[in-house]
């Protein structure tokens, strides 16, 4: 029996973690960890299927997600600084 394969080599003992480098992975992206924080009211709605579709579309076309659509929406259209909006 000819063995062309080359042997196996074995994988090395795993390095000893950087605990500093893997809370800092665990930590991911510092706006998503913020927007728990700045979006913390839920509101709800129903739309037609057909206009949630052009919703949709909307922001797949402006490279956003359809939530920061709709917050960008809402903020200008009910500033804060505005007299109507204060009670």
């Amino acid at each position: 029996m000819n063995n062309t394969r080359s042997k196996r080599v074995g994988i090395g003992a795993r390095p000893p973690a950087n605990p500093h480098a893997e809370a800092w992975i665990r930590q991911g992206d510092a706006d998503a960890l913020n927007k728990g924080d700045l979006y913390t009211a839920r509101l709800t709605l129903d739309v037609t299927p057909a206009l949630r579709a052009r919703i949709k579309i909307a922001a797949f076309g402006r490279g956003v997600t359809v939530a920061e659509l709709l917050r960008g929406l809402l903020v200008r259209e009910f500033p804060e600084n505005r007299m109507e909006n204060t009670p």
